[in-house]
């Protein structure tokens, strides 16, 4: 393998710091003054290019410089209009040469057709003046206004690459897409920051040989450890946001086997909603080892539905309610309304939110609400204030252990809130109510899953009874939202271990935040009420693998340094969580990534006031702290739920 792999001459390559200061500092001004001393001299070169001798010259040299002069003014309003004066030409791409090629013909052709339809029949040149002089000093100017602006661009690139006594960091990108390709122009725009783009390694085999920004794409992913051995890489990014987890896996083993070091870009969704940019090269996380493929979705018809309108989410302080408002402002309701207990957890939703206004021109009206979903009379108030059109209801208690033993509380706040907001939604006529729900509610084996599908039913009965466009969105855990196991074995490493994982069989279905709340504002779009839309998961995943792979990327080793026990399965909880359960007919939607389930519904009248009754009874028995009547209510109202509900198996 020694040689295999060239050195890349581009990377050599540079300038003294201060000729490259220089050119960072030219600016539309300098450019602008260039322009007018190659316009005023391409005729007179062109008439010197043209003649054969100076009596010739002398003759015409009067005619060159009138021409030069009249030129002058047109090209320079040309130029103007075409906005070559606001540009940044060290970032110069195809736009930017496509903007002065379209403006320096058009000058050009208009300024021939001038020549030889007005001023050459009237006079204006001496006689006999050559005929081809416009027309070379046409390509004359473009030449020498293109070269200086070329100048700069390529000169950009040539720049220092590095400080005084600052060691560069030669990078190999994993991924010649359009990612890797935007990565390698940034490191190139900012050499300051000592970071090296040597060599690309790519799997589609039509790249590689080729060069894209003058780094060479040496070889496939499966060559990375010959690369980095042959290019003494100290770095390897991974510029893939599009890749499936599996890919990204794969690359991360191999880059540990070659001994380098390792960073990524966001994934896709996350570029694509905002909350990172392409170029946000930053250290792998479990999100991309768990990343799937890439989600399509109709943005127009999400956008269509939320542009305008006045918004309200529930439980905004979370992480799938942060989320939600983050995809949501982007899409420019007219306001959004937050609403949230934890003032600590608003206050930061509401700055980042105003944040994210002001650096995108964004007009949203935002509106941040203390507020409890169980005070009928306050959230009364929010909807007569604020007027919402559309609700996303996101407040609930997740943590399962913790709602075992609050039972009441568990009750009080996903039961009583959901039917609270539903209510009101109902009363005030609200066009759209979506329920955040969980997989926990799938033939529930705990209290907080017994609440979520109460909430469910109570949601779908609205719909049944309203028609209105009432609707579930119910998927499994989301990677680093609050109560999620990952968060829990950070915060186990970050101690010295062990890391406690309940059985090394057990499974659960992961997905990252900006996907499942991607697929909710687009299950919300889909809904005509009374259904349920189950996000697809995906393959489930190992508990074990999810730690093991969180000890690596935290630069541990399993057993040597973080140990890895099992604590056995609590009483409630699964091997394996379930989206659906067998008496659902769940089918495929449009949406390739979701389901639906239509037949989840709430039976009218006699089911519908049986189930009024019970969550009454439910209600009343939460006020008065009844335990054991809370687990009988439960289980009558959920009868697929596990006999832990009803105290048989000690929680």
């Amino acid at each position: 393998m020694t040689g295999r792999f060239p050195k890349n001459p581009y990377a050599a390559a540079g300038m003294p710091n201060r000729i490259y200061a220089i050119i960072l500092r030219t600016g539309n001004r300098h450019l602008l003054y260039a322009d007018i001393l190659v316009i005023l001299s391409a005729p007179v070169l062109a008439l010197a290019l043209r003649v054969e001798n100076p009596d010739e010259f002398a003759l015409y040299i009067r005619s060159a410089l009138v021409l030069s002069c009249l030129r002058l003014l047109w090209y320079l309003l040309v130029y103007y209009f075409s906005g070559l004066y606001t540009r940044y030409w060290r970032y110069a791409s195809v736009d930017e040469v496509i903007s002065l090629a379209s403006a320096s013909i058009l000058a050009w052709v208009t300024g021939v057709v001038v020549f030889f339809a007005l001023l050459e029949p009237f006079g204006v040149f001496t006689q006999g003046f050559p005929r081809s002089v416009p027309v070379i000093d046409g390509a004359l100017t473009l030449l020498g206004v293109g070269g200086l602006r070329l100048g700069i661009r390529i000169a950009s690139g040539l720049g220092p690459r590095r400080g005084k006594g600052e060691k560069v960091r030669r990078v190999l990108v994993a991924g010649a897409g359009a990612a890797g390709s935007l990565t390698v122009k940034e490191l190139r725009a900012h050499a300051g920051l000592g970071i090296e783009p040597v060599a690309f390694v790519d799997d589609d085999e039509r790249k590689v040989g080729l060069s894209i920004h003058g780094v060479p794409v040496l070889g496939s992913l499966p060559e990375i450890a010959d690369v980095v051995k042959e290019q003494n890489i100290d770095e390897v990014f991974v510029a893939m946001p599009s890749a499936p987890g599996r890919v990204v896996r794969g690359v991360i083993e191999m880059c540990d086997a070659a001994g380098v070091r390792v960073k990524t870009l966001p994934g896709l969704l996350e570029i694509l909603g905002g909350s990172a940019a392409v170029t946000a090269v930053r250290d792998v996380e479990i999100d991309d080892l768990l990343r799937r493929g890439v989600v399509t979705s109709d943005l127009e018809t999400i956008r269509g539905l939320l542009k305008g309108k006045r918004l309200l989410v529930t439980g905004a302080g979370g992480s799938i309610g942060g989320e939600l408002c983050r995809q949501i402002l982007r899409c420019e309701p007219s306001e959004l309304i937050l609403l949230e207990l934890s003032e600590n957890n608003l206050f930061a939703a509401d700055a980042e939110l105003r944040k994210m206004c002001r650096d995108s021109g964004i007009g949203t009206a935002i509106h941040s609400v203390v507020a409890d979903v169980r005070d009928r009379e306050h959230m009364d108030s929010v909807f007569r204030v604020f007027g919402p059109q559309i609700v996303y209801h996101a407040a609930a208690h997740k943590h399962v252990g913790l709602m075992e033993q609050n039972i009441a509380e568990a009750v009080t706040n996903n039961v009583l809130g959901t039917k609270t907001v539903a209510d009101l939604a109902v009363a005030h006529r609200l066009e759209r109510f979506v329920l955040i729900s969980s997989d926990k509610a799938v033939n529930p084996t705990t209290v907080m899953g017994a609440t979520k599908r109460v909430a469910e039913l109570l949601v779908l009965d609205a719909a049944v009874r309203t028609g209105r466009v009432f609707v579930t969105v119910r998927f499994g855990n989301v990677l680093g939202s609050s109560g999620s196991v990952v968060p829990i074995f950070k915060r186990q490493i970050a101690m010295g271990g062990p890391v406690t994982v309940t059985s090394p069989d057990a499974t659960r279905f992961f997905m990252t935040i900006p996907e499942a709340v991607h697929l909710v504002l687009q299950a919300g779009t889909m809904g005509e009420g009374g259904e349920v839309f189950i996000l697809d998961m995906g393959e489930p995943v190992r508990i074990i693998d999810l730690a093991r792979d969180l000890i690596r990327l935290s630069g541990h080793e399993e057993g040597s340094d973080i140990a890895i026990v099992y604590s056995g399965l609590k009483p409630g909880e699964k091997l394996h969580e379930e989206l659906f359960r067998e008496s659902e007919r769940v089918e495929r939607s449009a949406h390739p990534k979701i389901f639906v389930s239509r037949n989840a519904r709430v039976a009218p009248r006699e089911e519908s006031s049986r189930l009024s009754d019970d969550v009454a009874a439910l209600l009343f028995a939460a006020n008065k702290g009844m335990e054991s009547e809370l687990r009988d209510i439960l289980r009558r109202i959920v009868p697929e739920s596990s006999p832990a509900l009803h105290g048989d198996v000690p929680l």
